[in-house]
């Protein structure tokens, strides 16, 4: 079955799914949405304005994590990224979700913000998210105690959508030397062959971070 992709590399959720991609080594057509045409077909595909967009065989799916567990039953890999325990399975979406939703969506609303051009809202945005990321470090924290990825040894889904979240997340709202344990686990990721690769493919475009993206990563 033939896949296509159609994202962006310096997309945080494009890289959750790359990500999920490489680890795997699943074939599939990139479709990069700054290539003529391939936005318009992504809007036809899914016109509510998100991205990534999966193609597979006709069959269009959407949303990260689904995508992920999409990939998971149709074209399963050596790394499998959700478990076959199903209480296993539900912790890894639980942390799926947590940095989804308490990482990323933290770090993205100055992002927002500035890309509006509302300074005094993007300031009032900064100091929000740095409260809210330094309680998800701080919960994360405790979290990580004796464990090498977000669900114990294995990689899975949920580190999928911790790269991305925390990569970016530590350029809006520095991990802070009080959390060891975030810092080494964001080292860890980094270091991870299929992040390395969604890192470096995306820092051309550094230039689209509106809160300037730090000379460091």
């Amino acid at each position: 079955m033939a896949l296509t992709l159609y994202s962006h590399p310096f997309s945080s959720y494009s890289q959750k799914v790359l990500i999920a991609l490489w680890e795997n080594d699943t074939p599939f057509t990139y479709r990069h949405l700054e290539e003529t045409g391939a936005d318009d077909e992504r809007k036809a595909l899914w016109p509510l304005g998100r991205f990534p967009v999966l193609v597979d065989d006709g069959r269009t799916v959407v949303e990260s994590s689904i995508i992920i567990e999409h990939l998971g039953l149709h074209h399963p890999g050596p790394v499998r990224l959700l478990p076959e325990d199903p209480d296993a399975a539900l912790e890894v979406r639980f942390m799926d979700r947590f940095f989804d939703h308490y990482v990323m969506s933290a770090m993205q609303q100055p992002v927002f913000e500035a890309i509006r051009g509302a300074d005094g809202r993007k300031d009032a945005a900064l100091t929000e998210a740095a409260t809210a990321l330094d309680t998800a470090y701080a919960w994360l924290e405790e979290r990580l105690a004796g464990h090498s990825w977000a669900v114990g040894g294995a990689f899975t889904m949920a580190d999928c959508a911790a790269a991305p979240s925390l990569f970016y997340a530590d350029w809006v709202r520095q991990i802070g030397p009080e959390f060891p344990a975030v810092r080494a686990y964001r080292a860890r990721l980094l270091a991870r062959p299929s992040v390395a690769r969604a890192v470096e493919e995306g820092r051309s475009y550094r230039g689209y971070f509106p809160l300037g993206a730090p000379d460091r990563d």
